[in-house]
């Protein structure tokens, strides 16, 4: 017997709770290729099918369904709808790194909410705005080597933004009661805070949101605001505190069986032992995350344990075992492509060569493997020590409350048109010339370079008899090409249209223009999209999943310079004037 479109969507959403995404994704397939004339059940449909996709970061499918979800949406004049959908939309082009449009959508989804006094609506549509500025911020202050707190004015203007609406966020949850919207708004702006060098603000919002985790037993929270707690200590000073709070983020992790949760809070751990000069401890951290990251094939994440190590060893005095894991950073460094690493490895190995009166000839061919005395803790089986989120943090942040975007309350119709026309032909005509897309997955609605009619008729048909016959082709194949683009209701896929729903569908005539604010104001947010799409991206380091993504110690490193550089010229050398030691920051540098 044929299921049913309906029975096929409730096993899709049970496997989506169920945490089988993939499986999930089948059903709702199978249930938009059935079809059905319900036009909320098929609306339903679009809006998981498009959460489903994000969450197996196929965020391409993931906006073709939010956009059917839209386009839907104002179809049958579902205000409340449209507003989730934009918002849905916003959340995708966030993590694509398209966050003007990303703003666009999810200022869409707070007007329509307030228009229709959705509170709840409302305080997610301010989150997800804060987030969005949230996750700009970081990825401006991407390679930025200012000192903690000294950033550029685009910067800070852009994280104080978020700090605005997850403030006035905070203070709408508080009034709704909803005490985990609560605890994830002190998180964010614990993390803003942070990234602004506010570290006494920002240990105060991540006090605030441990006590609300640990109210709800929420253990991932917790050890993500343990972490938090103890990043923004060490940029205080106060390193035996931070530790406290590291142990208790290894602890956690353990406990919930993340691995690379497990390395980046050794990886944490090792730093912070180092600034306390507990060398040998720190070493025992380091080992242990060199460990998970061979484990999985983290490369990356291999060669900063290795400087790591390097040093730590440099500064016991011991330097034949601080060269063996100098050569093996700079052997990863060039497998990798990682041009800072290597010239740092290069300098540390040059260095270190010299002091013990050795040269390339006397050492061994180093190998991929670490089976060195001392390369690999001595133990055959562990616990999963979990997550640390040294600087993964999520966006959470105070400051002065923005205003509203400036757009005219009925540029509302234009929303729709700025999506399906914008990106889908103008914007894509564009995208076609870059040898490769940018910010993820571009191919929805990608566009094919044509010529025009002119460059493909010869010259000497349009005086022959039969080019009326020609244009009155061509003429007629353009009329029905723009037919299909008008009915875009019949585009749907799984849509039926029946004598039931057709009442409900609103003709196109009612759709209103858009206003001239509204249009110049996606114009120019997709300009500046084009333009970022022109010029080379910057170079950024290979990442690593067992380091932390805002690798912040390379920043601590930096501030103790001194303090480092001093202990590496303990090196018994022959020449009095050594040279300076090399940058001690890690290979690649700042990650956020």
């Amino acid at each position: 017997m044929e299921a049913s479109c309906l029975e096929l969507a409730l096993e899709g959403e049970r496997l989506c709770k169920a945490g089988d995404f993939k499986g999930g994704t089948a059903f709702f397939e199978a249930a938009v290729q059935v079809g059905t004339e319900d036009l909320k059940t098929l609306s339903a449909i679009y809006s998981q099918l498009g959460n489903a996709y994000f969450y197996l970061k196929e965020y391409g499918k993931a906006l073709e369904y939010h956009k059917h979800d839209l386009t839907l949406a104002r179809t049958i004049g579902d205000r409340i709808g449209e507003g989730k959908a934009s918002g849905n939309l916003g959340n995708t082009l966030k993590v694509l790194g398209r966050y003007d449009e990303a703003v666009v959508c999810c200022q869409r989804h707070l007007d329509i909410s307030q228009e229709q006094g959705d509170k709840v609506g409302e305080a997610r549509a301010l989150y997800n705005i804060g987030n969005v500025f949230h996750a700009k911020g970081k990825q401006q202050l991407w390679g930025c080597t200012q000192e903690p707190g000294d950033l550029p004015p685009d910067v800070r203007d852009t994280l104080q933004r978020a700090t605005g609406f997850y403030e006035m966020n905070l203070c709408l949850v508080k009034e709704l009661g909803d005490r985990a919207a609560q605890g994830r708004a002190f998180g964010n702006l614990g993390n803003t805070h942070y990234l602004l060098g506010n570290f006494v603000e920002a240990i105060k919002f991540h006090r605030q949101r441990l006590s609300i985790a640990k109210e709800f037993g929420d253990k991932a929270a917790e050890r993500r605001a343990y972490s938090n707690l103890g990043n923004a200590l060490i940029f205080l000073g106060q390193f035996n505190t931070a530790t406290e709070y590291y142990r208790k983020t290894l602890q956690l992790s353990r406990q919930l069986r993340d691995q690379v949760m497990e390395a980046q809070a050794c990886y944490s751990l090792g730093n912070t032992y180092t600034l306390l000069q507990q060398y040998e401890r720190a070493i025992d951290y380091h080992l242990k995350h060199l460990f998970i990251a061979q484990e999985l094939t983290d490369r990356v994440g291999e060669g900063r344990a290795c400087w790591s190590l390097g040093n730590a060893y440099v500064s016991l005095g011991n330097h034949r075992q601080a060269l063996h894991y100098a050569r093996k950073h700079l052997a990863i460094s060039k497998e990798i492509g990682d041009r800072n690493g290597e010239l740092t490895a290069r300098m540390n190995v040059e260095q270190l060569m010299e002091a013990l009166g050795v040269s390339e000839s006397d050492l061994s061919p180093c190998g991929s493997e670490f089976e060195m005395q001392g390369a690999r803790p001595k133990f055959t089986k562990r616990n999963s020590m979990d997550s640390v989120e040294l600087c993964k943090y999520s966006s959470d942040k105070v400051i002065l409350l923005p205003s509203k975007l400036g757009r005219d309350p009925s540029d509302e119709d234009c929303f729709f048109d700025l999506l399906s026309k914008f990106q889908s032909s103008r914007m894509d005509d564009q995208r076609c010339h870059l040898d490769e897309p940018q910010n993820g997955d571009n191919r929805e609605g990608a566009a094919n370079s044509m010529p025009s009619l002119n460059t493909m008729i010869d010259p000497a048909i349009t005086t022959s008899p039969q080019t009326e016959e020609l244009f009155d082709l061509i003429a007629s194949s353009q009329s029905r090409r723009l037919d299909d683009q008008r009915v875009n209701v019949g585009n749907l896929p799984g849509l039926r249209i029946t004598h039931n729903n057709l009442g409900h569908l609103v003709g196109e005539g009612d759709h209103q223009e858009p206003s001239d604010d509204f249009f110049n104001m996606l114009i120019k947010c997709q300009s500046s999209r084009i333009d970022d799409q022109r010029c080379s991206p910057p170079e950024v380091g290979p990442r690593a999943p067992t380091v932390p993504d805002e690798d912040f110690f390379s920043l601590i490193q930096r501030v103790q310079a001194k303090r480092m550089d001093e202990q590496r010229v303990q090196l018994p050398t022959d020449d009095q004037d050594s040279p300076d030691a090399p940058d001690p920051e890690p290979p690649s540098g700042y990650s956020s």
